[in-house]
């Protein structure tokens, strides 16, 4: 059911600094991508065996903001999984008693690929986004 990581997200709380900081580092940098539907602006780290998110504020309703009150220096917001079906995973995890948030209905994230999110609560105290992906 779950597959590969497909990112893990930290939220930041001086975008510009985080994206030196990576290509300091020789890593590959997206360009930031504003996503007002999740209250985001996105910058995709590529590494070799997986993506590193880093999320920045977007608005006043912003989830990044009330996360970065909280934890002034930014830190681990979220880890994404891949998943085949959608559907048929917040099925299961319903089944097993992992609360999705939101209405349950999937909404197009970063990759223009349906997500969603599980309860922290029901995942070890893990924020866990399933991003739908296409399997050949």
């Amino acid at each position: 059911m779950l597959g590969p990581v497909n990112h893990i997200a930290i939220a930041v709380p001086d975008l510009n600094a985080a994206i030196a900081l990576y290509e300091a580092l020789g890593a590959q940098v997206s360009k930031p991508q504003d996503l007002p539907e999740h209250g985001v602006t996105v910058v995709f780290i590529a590494l070799p065996n997986t993506k590193i998110e880093l999320l920045y504020p977007l608005g006043e309703n912003s989830p990044i903001a009330s996360f970065l009150a909280k934890n002034p220096s930014g830190g681990i917001h979220h880890i994404c999984f891949e998943v085949n079906d959608i559907h048929d995973t917040c099925e299961r995890m319903a089944d097993i008693g992992v609360r999705i948030l939101g209405s349950g209905e999937p909404k197009i994230g970063a990759h223009g690929l349906p997500v969603l999110f599980t309860h922290p609560k029901d995942f070890c105290g893990t924020l866990v986004e399933l991003e739908e992906v296409a399997r050949p």
